[in-house]
């Protein structure tokens, strides 16, 4: 018999149709869709495990997903094999296989997702999926300032729509940047968040609370004061879904400069 594989998959989705990624009985996922995908390509019953589990309406570019199989096809001819599969709103990107002892959710070192907003009057036909519009003034510059206070390690409970018992909320972030004119068009605006992992929908009300700091409903400073809280209730609105985007993930056999992790 073959030796077991795993192989690596770098996906891009527009979220837009679909439930989220995890698999839900009854409804239409990401993850669904995938593994009907490979079972056809591979003809035989074959999951498709996602290192990020992305909200209903959340969009990719950089999801990170992963098959285990005893083919011997080589992985990038995999990975183009099973476009050919899939709709036109997922595609695999590329494919690499990766070490018997590579975890693909417990060697992530940091994810970076982001939030856009449209300011202009007419909505942006072509980016409506892909973003928020919000016909309103915002004040970019209070908004980045804002973020600052959310930069290190810091218990994120505020910024959680949910929290399972016992599990932590603390979290670090490293970058959340807030900036206009992203493709040199002043009416986009963009929040760009890097940490070591995130909460459910906690980006999402990140972005929400900054809206609401931009539009003069509170002052920067009183992010700090949001973020000590550790009360919902002290946030912000959550943004909608398909103005975020789950930009990359990183490994920590990407910042060692190996691609598969030894056995």
């Amino acid at each position: 018999m073959s030796p077991t594989r795993k192989i690596k998959l770098l996906i891009a989705y527009d979220g837009t149709e679909y439930h989220g990624w995890q698999i839900q009985p009854g409804y239409r996922t990401v993850q669904s869709v995938l593994c009907e995908a490979a079972t056809s390509m591979l003809r035989f019953r074959t999951r498709v495990v996602g290192a990020s589990r992305t909200d209903a309406g959340v969009h990719a570019m950089g999801q990170v997903g992963m098959i285990k199989t005893t083919n011997p096809i080589a992985a990038e001819h995999l990975g183009l094999g099973l476009n050919d599969f899939l709709p036109q709103d997922i595609a695999v990107l590329s494919a690499q296989e990766v070490g018997a002892g590579f975890d693909l959710v417990g060697d992530v070192t940091r994810k970076a997702y982001r939030y856009t907003i449209y300011t202009g009057r007419i909505r942006p036909v072509r980016r409506i999926r892909f973003c928020w519009h919000l016909p309103a003034p915002l004040a970019v510059e209070a908004m980045h300032e804002a973020g600052r206070h959310l930069l290190g390690m810091h218990d994120f409970r505020s910024f959680a729509g949910a929290v399972e018992e016992g599990r932590s909320t603390i979290r670090t972030l490293f970058r959340c940047d807030v900036a206009r004119g992203i493709d040199g068009d002043p009416d986009l605006v963009t929040i760009d968040v890097e940490g070591s992992g995130f909460l459910h929908r906690m980006v999402r009300i990140i972005a929400g609370t900054l809206i609401d700091i931009g539009r003069g409903h509170w002052r920067p400073e009183q992010m700090a004061e949001i973020l000590a809280a550790r009360d919902r209730r002290a946030a912000g609105h959550l943004a909608p879904a398909g103005g975020l985007c789950l930009e990359w993930i990183r490994y920590r056999q990407e910042e060692t400069g190996s691609s598969k992790c030894d056995v």
